[in-house]
């Protein structure tokens, strides 16, 4: 192995002990299933599951020593007494510090006062992270005693004749001072105080970084409980980072094997639809028929925020096997498709921020310049939320029948109008006939709930079940892309992303992707996208305003006659 190859590992290994990458309250467990990619790639490490808990999480030690259960138990009273009071000291520290970033005038030590506060924040536990956010939530928040205040005011002026206004521009001016000064007080009142804080972070050196670690722990905590003042905050911070992220402010780069090992390890880390196996399979999708762009922000160098994998191929793939062990690739200059296979972001406090929309469109561009000769954008993308949405529908279904039999009556055949027997009458005989086990089942909608919930997937590898379960699961996966919805939107987060940034839904693709995950997800089924130049807004506009899905005449056979 080379020198590079060498140091992507050991980077790759010693990653998450990295503070000021490292989210207490954020799972890491993005990281530590890279260590897969270290043991099965090359073998060179070898932790046990002890090891890597504390490789990954150094200060996690701090946050349970207090009730481990690892200590002496005669010194365990005494270690939980000394680690709060150490505790308690380092919050009033770190809060002293945050009061002084967002009072302080001197502009001469402020950044030693946010340096202060960044390195002690991430100093804290789990729990005085939260009670820090949420002071910050509630005791610098806006002044609504004031607001109430300006507004009585602004509702007290008297709004001045039609025939004064037109008077002239001096009159009209005299007349709208009052409106103009409370406007401005009102806009001044309304901006909470911690925003002071984020604003001066943002031109800090590594507060761009530090306030995304910021958001990430504010997400995980509401995660797990609504609480609206720090809502409020995130909804607040998030405006801030969408702001400061514009496309106008990142860098797109064509990251290549040339780059950093410190920024190729984090291509490892952070892919999220495809794990990288080894520096071969890093190496490839990096190297001839295959394209890696990623957005950096100059105040976050050598770390990509989000970035994408092409491959270059001559016609839309229809399996992710195709796509990661095509060997060899095809010539460059006879590709005329660029297939998206995954995109993934690095930042979790950056959830929402729609750089993807920026990053795809300007990728075409690029590739678009440099290939002329390419004529199709198109992606294989994962359905993360298929087989979850089928399940349940299953469930509820078979559990609606239950409820239906138990309490229809003789002189009331018509049973509940909630009742949707989602499978065509063929399929359902189909199921049934699978064997004399499935024939005592009550419908095919159980037959099919149960070989779908079996943990070892032997559906799959069996060509009589595949035979019998692709029509509904095709038909079904047609009708969730297309139909189901979430306020007015794809119900499908994937599906969502690319419909809003103005593709469309082109073929679903059978068992394209037969890993685990893809059973898990959505049945080994993969659908593609298309991006056509010439439709990307107006379809982007029409989903925006409507909801309008626009899709192939192939996808819409599936689910004709059925009403959306």
């Amino acid at each position: 192995m080379n020198k590079k190859g060498l140091a992507i590992l050991m980077r790759a290994r010693m990653r998450p002990s990295d503070s000021n990458s490292k989210i207490s309250l954020f799972p890491l467990a993005r990281p530590l299933a890279m260590l897969h990619f270290l043991i099965v790639g090359h073998g060179i490490l070898s932790l046990s599951g002890k090891e890597k808990l504390n490789r990954a999480t150094p200060d996690s030690q701090a946050n349970q020593s207090g009730g481990s259960g690892m200590e002496p138990a005669s010194d365990k009273g005494n270690d939980q007494t000394n680690f709060s009071c150490q505790n308690k000291r380092a919050f009033e520290l770190v809060k002293e510090s945050m009061h002084s970033a967002i009072s302080m005038n001197k502009t001469e030590v402020l950044d030693a006062v946010l340096n202060d506060f960044t390195e002690g924040y991430f100093s804290l536990s789990g729990e005085s992270r939260k009670a820090l956010l949420l002071l910050l939530a509630k005791e610098y928040d806006l002044s609504r005693a004031q607001v109430r205040e300006l507004i009585k005011q602004y509702l007290g002026l008297e709004l001045p004749k039609a025939d004064a206004a037109e008077e002239g521009n001096v009159v009209e001016e005299s007349l709208l001072s009052p409106f103009y000064r409370i406007e401005r007080n009102l806009r001044h009142a309304l901006k909470p105080t911690y925003e002071v804080l984020f604003e001066r972070l943002n031109t800090h050196r590594g507060g761009l970084k530090f306030l995304s670690i910021l958001r990430a722990d504010i997400l995980s905590i509401l995660a797990e409980e609504n609480i609206p003042s720090l809502r409020a905050l995130d909804s607040n911070l998030k405006e801030k980072l969408g702001t400061w992220l514009s496309p106008a402010a990142l860098e797109l780069h064509q990251i290549t094997w040339d780059y950093p090992a410190s920024l190729l390890e984090k291509i490892v880390a952070y892919e999220a639809v495809h794990p990288i196996s080894n520096l071969l399979d890093l190496k490839r999708r990096l190297g001839v028929g295959r394209r890696c762009f990623g957005y950096l922000h100059p105040a976050i160098p050598g770390e990509p925020l989000i970035f994408i994998e092409v491959a270059l191929l001559k016609t839309v793939a229809q399996t992710i096997q195709e796509v990661l062990w095509d060997d060899p690739p095809i010539l460059e200059h006879a590709a005329t498709c660029a297939l998206f296979y995954s995109i993934s972001s690095t930042q979790p406090g950056l959830t929402g921020i729609n750089l993807g929309k920026f990053l795809i469109k300007r990728v075409i561009t690029l590739v678009k310049r440099d290939m002329p000769q390419i004529s199709i954008f198109a992606t294989l993308s994962p359905i993360p939320g298929y087989m979850q949405w089928l399940l349940s529908k299953l469930a509820s279904q078979l559990k609606l029948a239950e409820t239906d039999d138990a309490t229809r009556t003789s002189s009331d055949q018509s049973g509940s109008s909630f009742c949707e027997n989602i499978l065509e009458p063929e399929e359902e005989r189909a199921l049934l006939n699978l064997s004399e086990e499935y024939k005592a089942m009550k419908n095919g909608m159980e037959v099919m709930f149960h070989l779908l919930t079996t943990n070892d997937y032997t559906w799959a590898n069996s060509p009589e079940m595949v035979s019998v379960l692709k029509p509904p699961l095709m038909r079904l996966c047609a009708r969730y892309l297309l139909q189901e919805k979430k306020r007015g939107k794809a119900l499908d987060s994937v599906a969502n992303f690319h419909l809003q940034n103005g593709a469309m839904v082109e073929r679903i693709n059978w068992m394209a992707d037969r890993s685990e995950k893809g059973q898990r997800q959505s049945a080994g089924i993969m659908v593609n996208y298309v991006y056509r130049l010439e439709n990307i807004e107006e379809n982007a506009q029409s989903y925006f305003s409507t909801g309008q899905i626009h899709s192939s005449d192939d996808i819409l056979e599936y689910v004709k006659g059925v009403e959306a």
